[in-house]
């Protein structure tokens, strides 16, 4: 992949890294002989990225061309935007304070190499600024408060003004910086696309285990993908990728929804995209959803502060009541007496406005069937935790589970995977997990989960390794049809 460096001047950037060629931002835009180079990494050191200035349309353009810029188009805008800034500090408190608490003044500011500072101490703040903000040269203005350090300011740094004893250190940074970046051919070899996963190390119940991660990483290079994991400081990587794969769980106020919004911004594959994050991750949408087209489901009410005394009346004793955004069995509860039960309620409304009240239907297990595309690819039976009505117990840090097992699709009860096939297709076309029960021959849905559970050993017992190549393959379909390749 050949690395550029755009600049307004010669002068801009006198310093020579092996591999890496310097380019005037005119000829970059002009010259059809950087619009035809089929891949490209663009570093922009151009003087003004301002609206329609040559920097604005170097990023713009490398962007049409299917190169990689740094900084790309999303990041200058985020520059100019006070709310994104604000929110990239709150993000950030912690760090920022861990990093600043020494200082003696009330201003500080940081000058960021290629995501590199010159003082060890600021080093891991720098890193995290650039991975929100990817730009070779950047710097951030930090104001000391009555309640802590606020970012003030973040925009990009001439090499003008960049102190003559710092030059060798960014020489060294931008070296192992182009260094690092580029590819290991060992590693990319026919490999089509970048796919980036998105995993927490630090999650309790993580969507995907270890051996399932590893599985994935597998079947991406036998489809013809680089797989990269990425962590939740890496927001700003997203336009080195053409597809995100969200295994972490996720909820509407959380990054991981930010990267979703972030990566189809930017143009990439992203499962789960962020419209199904918004539809799956609230329970009252869910509940809408299903009335309205008929899918069956347990009797449900949507429960307010003027109709919560209804609820036995209407559901009977005892009930489920759950927040709009559970998940993995937190935020659900069974009520079983009339006294408990305003108790819970009453509980519940102080978050949210609307709380999703369901008829109890008891059963051993539930049914999960795994939908991507329009497309069941497994089915499982959930068993409840022994001596409990759901398929996960928690006694505070302690979680019990229930046994699973898997079973082909086309063994599974034709009822279960059609009445699944429907209700995912009411959110969209990424992967599902939907969730249903068998209720004395009646099939219902409780939920259709984005980030469905793929573990190593469990939903992948049947299809093994097929699995992981069957959702990624359709990644890749999407992304050749995108590129005009397929």
């Amino acid at each position: 992949m050949h690395q550029l460096i755009v600049v307004s001047r010669p002068e801009d950037w006198p310093l020579e890294i092996e591999g890496v060629e310097k380019v005037s931002a005119r000829a970059y835009l002009t010259d059809p002989k950087w619009s035809a180079l089929k891949s490209a990494r663009v570093y922009n050191l151009c003087r003004s990225y301002r609206y329609q200035a040559n920097g604005y349309y170097v990023s713009l353009l490398a962007g049409a061309r299917g190169h990689k810029p740094l900084p790309n188009i999303g990041t200058i805008q985020d520059f100019k935007s006070r709310n994104v800034i604000r929110l990239s500090s709150s993000d950030l408190n912690r760090l920022i304070e861990t990093s600043l608490k020494p200082l003696q003044s009330d201003h500080f500011v940081l000058s960021i190499y290629f995501g590199r500072n010159l003082a060890a101490r600021h080093e891991r703040l720098a890193r995290a600024l650039f991975n929100q903000f990817p730009a070779p040269l950047l710097q951030a203005r930090f104001e000391r408060l009555a309640d802590g350090w606020l970012l003030r300011r973040l925009g990009t740094l001439a090499f003008s003004d960049i102190p003559e004893s710092h030059l060798e250190f960014v020489r060294e940074a931008a070296m192992r910086y182009f260094a690092g970046q580029r590819p290991r051919r060992s590693a990319r070899r026919n490999t089509r696309f970048d796919l980036a996963m998105l995993v927490n190390s630090a999650e309790t119940d993580p969507p995907s285990d270890e051996r399932a991660l590893q599985r994935f990483e597998r079947a991406g290079q036998a489809v013809g993908f680089n797989v990269e994991r990425i962590g939740p400081e890496q927001i700003g990587r997203l336009a080195e990728f053409d597809a995100l794969l969200i295994r972490e769980t996720t909820a509407v106020n959380h990054h991981t929804y930010r990267f979703a919004r972030r990566a189809a911004a930017e143009g990439l594959e992203v499962i789960d995209d962020p419209d199904s994050i918004l539809k799956c991750t609230n329970k009252v949408y869910l509940a809408e959803l299903l009335e309205r087209h008929r899918i069956p489901a347990p009797k449900t009410m949507l429960v307010h502060r003027d109709n919560a005394d209804r609820i036995e009346t209407e559901l009977g004793l005892p009930v489920v009541l759950k927040q709009p955004d559970s998940a993995f069995s937190v935020g659900v509860s069974r009520v079983d007496d009339a006294e408990s039960l305003g108790q819970v309620v009453a509980a519940l409304l102080k978050n949210s406005d609307l709380v999703v009240a369901q008829e109890y239907l008891p059963t051993p297990f539930d049914w999960r069937v795994g939908v991507m595309d329009g497309r069941a690819l497994y089915v499982c039976r959930y068993y409840m935790a022994r001596g409990h009505w759901q398929i996960i117990q928690r006694e505070g840090v302690r979680k019990l589970e229930g046994n699973a097992d898997t079973m082909p699709v086309e063994q599974a009860p034709p009822a279960v995977v059609e009445t699944a096939l429907k209700a995912a297709g009411l959110i969209g076309l990424g992967l599902y997990g939907v969730d249903l029960k068998e209720v004395n021959g009646r099939v219902v849905v409780i939920e259709v989960n984005d980030n469905p559970s793929i573990d190593a050993g469990c939903e992948d017992a049947v299809l093994k390794d097929q699995l992981y190549r069957d959702i990624l393959e359709v990644m890749l379909k999407r992304i050749s049809a995108r590129k005009g390749m397929a």
